[in-house]
Order: C-alpha cells, then sequence, then structure tokens
C-alpha cells in the first residue's frame, strides 16, 4: 500500500531557522565567485553555518585557485567537496547530504542568482522556517536580462503547465536559487543529475505537501565562462515533472527519512 504521507510544517517541525549551508558549485568562476562570496558575508554572516564549495575535475585551475584562498582566508567557514556523482545535479545530490545548517541555500557562483537577494531569502526563511522559500524571476516585470525571447515563451508556457499539473500558484519551478529547511531535502530520493535536478527539487517537495514561499529576484546572464544546459536539455524537464507529478509518497522518501522521525516526535 501507497504511504499516506503529508507534510505537517510548523515553527517547531521541522524546527526553527538557526543557520544556513551555503551551497556554491563553482566550475570556471572567478570574480563572479570573489563577489558572490563577499556578498554573502555582508548580508547574512551571523547566520552562516557554512559555505559549502563543490568543485569537480573540470573545474578550471584559476577557479581552484581561488577556491583554495577562500578556504585559506575563511578557515572552517568554507567547506570545499570534490563531487564524484557527475554534473550538476550529482554535485547538489553529495552537497545536500552534507549539509549541517538547518537550512541549506541552493544557488548559483556565476552572479545569476542575485546575490544581494539573499537576505531577504533568510529573512523570511526566518519567519516561515517550515517551508521552501524559492524566488521567482515573473512575479516582477523586466527581471530577465539577457534571456532570448523564444526562452522567455517556452520558460512561461512551461511554468504554468506544471504549476496547473501541480495545483500550485507558484510561478517559478525550475530557478535554482532557494532556501530549504534541510531535513527536507536530506529526506528525499534523488535521481536527476544534470540540470533537471533544479525541476525535480522543487516539485518533489511539492508532492509531499511542503509549503512554498515565492519572493520575486532578477535573473542575468553569467559574466564568466559558458552555461552548461543546452537549450535542448531543458525537455528532459517534462518527464521530470510528469514522473514525479504521478509517483507515490513513499516512491519520493528515503527509508528512515529525517522528516518521518520529525513527525512522529511532533505529532
Amino acid at each position: 500500500m501507497a504511504q499516506k504521507y503529508r507534510y505537517n510544517g510548523s515553527p517547531d517541525y521541522p524546527g526553527p531557522f538557526q543557520s544556513a549551508t551555503i551551497v556554491l558549485p563553482v566550475m570556471n568562476e572567478t570574480v563572479s565567485l570573489e563577489q558572490t562570496v563577499e556578498i554573502i558575508l555582508r548580508d547574512i554572516r551571523p547566520w552562516l553555518r557554512e559555505i559549502l564549495i563543490v568543485v569537480c575535475d573540470r573545474t578550471t585551475p584559476e577557479a581552484m585557485a581561488v577556491v583554495n584562498r577562500l578556504s585559506a582566508e575563511l578557515g572552517d567557514l568554507v567547506v570545499v567537496h570534490h563531487q564524484k556523482l557527475p554534473f550538476l545535479g550529482g554535485a547538489l545530490r553529495e552537497c545536500y547530504a552534507l549539509a549541517r545548517g538547518s537550512h541549506t541555500v541552493l544557488m548559483a557562483s556565476d552572479l545569476e542568482t542575485e546575490p544581494n537577494d539573499l537576505g531577504k531569502l533568510i529573512e523570511q526563511a526566518r519567519k516561515t522556517p517550515w517551508a521552501i522559500v524559492a524566488t521567482s524571476r515573473w512575479l516582477k516585470r523586466g527581471s530577465f536580462s539577457g534571456y532570448s525571447r523564444a526562452k522567455l515563451v517556452f520558460n512561461w508556457m512551461f511554468q504554468m503547465f506544471f504549476s496547473a499539473l501541480y495545483g500550485t500558484r507558484l510561478t517559478d519551478l525550475t530557478f535554482g536559487y532557494r532556501v530549504y529547511p534541510t531535513p527536507v531535502i536530506q529526506s528525499i530520493v534523488w535521481e536527476e543529475l544534470r540540470h533537471p535536478f533544479l525541476f525535480e527539487c522543487m516539485v518533489k517537495p511539492l508532492r509531499l505537501g511542503v509549503p512554498v514561499v515565492e519572493v520575486t529576484t532578477t535573473w542575468r546572464a553569467r559574466i564568466e565562462g559558458e552555461s552548461q544546459n543546452p537549450f535542448f536539455r531543458n525537455f528532459v524537464y517534462l518527464r521530470t515533472g510528469l514522473r514525479t507529478r504521478f509517483s507515490s509518497t513513499d516512491a519520493i522518501l528515503l527509508p528512515d527519512a529525517p522528516l518521518t522521525r520529525l513527525q512522529e516526535v511532533h505529532s
């Protein structure tokens, strides 16, 4: 029989906001990475548990030099992890398991996720610690900079279709700039390895009934390197969304997931 799990978020479950783990994948970012870390320290240092920088075999020597310097300067505040699973999704899956803050922030190191908005995300997470705080590029007109018209149309149609399919009023299910209660992301069976993981880690919590609060943000094209997500791969997102929508919750939750243990304590 399928498990009838339903998330029961409250100020005591899965727990209050205490600290944040910031996950930063790094491939070829140097100046962007430095600016991102500088703003993180400026705006949320009192709430910062760690900056978890994930690198891989393809991380450039220039980017690795910046990572090593930040690690030397900031000491235990920076944790460097060399990923074993491939691609972006693999990197994030490993970092989710390693996160030690009460909440985990997913963002980029290339400035496509506006680091100046991080303070308001953390402020919202402190108010609603049981919810995912997600950002939306669609809440405010003119929030895309350097996005082609064709991609804008496709993105809007995609968002509206899957919002309707999942019965939610959310406007941006794919943008990878969010704050999660850490027990949520450490309770889910993750499958995607590439960029569709950013969609998977929104729709699977939705299937479990995890509430999501959206705040407005902007998007601008990266200033360094090249995107690792070619346009044709966006069609894989369709498979991810449809498969997850019709999965049972017992297929989504890990055995002995932290969420189920916490729910037993607070029930």
